[in-house]
């Protein structure tokens, strides 16, 4: 699974670099987004809604969530 490191990063940063990632992804194929902003998890539901794909999502640490998308 590849990772994405946002960690730090504003909006829309995190969306570009996830955008890019998800481009490259053939079907079953995932991506994790670590960031420690929340608008990022909203930004990326909203951006990829209309896509063929599925999130999952985990708050690990207060104020750290990873975001898995996997390509359907």
């Amino acid at each position: 699974m590849k990772k994405v490191n946002c960690l730090g990063d504003l909006c829309p940063i995190p969306v570009i670099k996830t955008k890019k990632e998800l481009q490259k992804m053939k079907s079953g194929e995932s991506v994790m987004v670590v960031t420690d902003h929340s608008c990022t998890l909203e930004a990326l539901v909203d951006l990829f809604k209309n896509y063929d794909v599925k999130f999952d999502y985990d708050e690990v640490i207060n104020g750290v969530w990873e975001i898995t998308i996997t390509r359907l």
